[in-house]
């Protein structure tokens, strides 16, 4: 980790002007998107906080940057023949819809069980999508062979330094809006991000610290960085920052720039989109959630600093988003699942239903089991999903049937 708070720029791939004029030859056709002052996650976390909106974008992801950057410095041989990548994610999107804006044709190589639909949205920025292998490894062994068979130009996701300028792009304009800011939280995948906005920050006259953030599924440039050996692997929310293979050339940025990096879970990923929806009304992707997401589980490292968190994107599928959003809603006591035993006779269910109207409980769902149970014969297990207002709220619930002489228990999530 950093040691030198202003190690040498000649040392390392990407300088602070190699930023600066990628913010130049970029400006104009990426979103400058805002950097928003939040107050109600400042008193939710103690810090003063800061949301600099990359989901705003027009695909959505912070990538455009880097993709852009790299494509206007090829040459025109280079641009006629085009540019070939290995991506399933936002960097696909954000290549397809700059090379199809400036006329430079674009092949994208995705692993054949890729969603539908990230398949259909870089097709319709005008790529051209193979599917082949299935893993991204695999992927990437066969674009590599593409690139050289037609004569292309390879565009890698982050290990790239012109990727990582344009990247970059996103601290300057941060820094230039709220000049304040004395805490960066980044997300990590291959690291061009944060190597990018590590660059800017310390290029600036005064110390700023730069925090990096991976899920605990995928510690791959904790594990390089720190020499520890934890298991890349699972499903994770952050799938835009699940990286088996940290870049060479970023690894090296953050090990020369950045003070940290940070592990969160599952759980706070869920609640961090759960609460960016909630209270900043807007859309994050696991990994773009990230950020929130180590403020919230780590709040006395960062109470009272002046900390600006990226959302980096935006791209999460819906159906995945509503069952976040429900798990919240299960997690805060506002929305419950309670096994209760019953003897099957005639007006249980009734009674029952009658200690939820009393405490003015919405039932959603009732479900009966009387075969696949280890009650007696003349005993039944009835579930219901109700809505409460809040946590004590269902404790009331939970009490009253208690009273009745109810066994009930509440069905927790994992």
């Amino acid at each position: 980790m950093a040691t030198n708070p202003a190690p040498a720029e000649h040392v390392l791939p990407v300088s602070y002007a190699d930023v600066k004029a990628a913010a130049m030859r970029i400006s104009g056709a990426v979103v400058r998107t805002p950097t928003l002052h939040s107050k109600t996650l400042s008193d939710l976390t103690g810090a003063r906080v800061f949301v600099k909106f990359e989901n705003l974008q027009f695909t959505a992801a912070y990538k455009e940057r880097g993709a852009l950057n790299t494509l206007l410095q090829l040459n025109e041989a280079a641009r006629a023949k085009g540019v070939i990548a290995a991506s399933a994610g936002n960097h696909a999107q954000g290549l397809a819809y700059h090379g199809n804006r400036l006329g430079v044709p674009v092949t994208i190589v995705m692993p054949r069980l890729t969603p539908t639909v990230k398949v259909m949205q870089t097709e319709s920025h005008g790529a051209t999508v193979i599917l082949e292998g299935e893993t991204f490894d695999a992927a990437y062994e066969y674009a590599r062979k593409l690139e050289v068979e037609r004569d292309l130009t390879f565009v890698h996701p982050f290990d790239d330094a012109r990727i990582i300028a344009g990247q970059g792009t996103v601290a300057l304009e941060m820094l230039e809006e709220v000049p304040e800011l004395d805490t960066l939280i980044v997300p990590i995948g291959g690291g061009g991000l944060i190597s990018g906005m590590a660059t800017v920050a310390r290029a600036q006259s005064r110390e700023i610290q730069i925090v990096g953030v991976q899920a605990e599924l995928y510690p791959s440039m904790y594990n390089r960085i720190r020499g520890t050996h934890m298991e890349c692997g699972g499903d994770t929310l952050a799938e835009g920052i699940a990286v088996k293979q940290p870049g060479g050339l970023t690894a090296q940025v953050v090990e020369a720039l950045v003070d940290d990096i940070v592990l969160v879970g599952e759980r706070r990923l869920e609640e961090a989109v759960s609460l960016l929806l909630q209270i900043e009304k807007t859309v994050a992707e696991g990994a773009g959630a990230a950020g929130l997401a180590a403020l919230l589980a780590f709040r006395e490292k960062f109470r009272g600093r002046t900390v600006g968190i990226v959302i980096c994107g935006g791209n999460i599928d819906t159906r995945l988003l509503a069952n976040v959003l429900l798990r919240d809603l299960a997690r805060s006591g506002r929305l419950a699942r309670l096994r209760i035993r019953l003897q099957d006779r005639p007006g249980a269910l009734f009674q029952v239903a009658r200690i939820f109207d009393q405490e003015r409980v919405n039932i959603l769902e009732l479900a009966h089991q009387r075969i696949f149970t280890n009650l007696p014969a003349k005993g039944l297990s009835l579930d219901v999903e109700c809505e409460t207002r809040d946590r004590a709220h269902l404790d009331r619930l939970l009490t009253a049937l208690r009273h009745d002489n109810y066994e009930v228990n509440l069905v927790e999530l994992a």
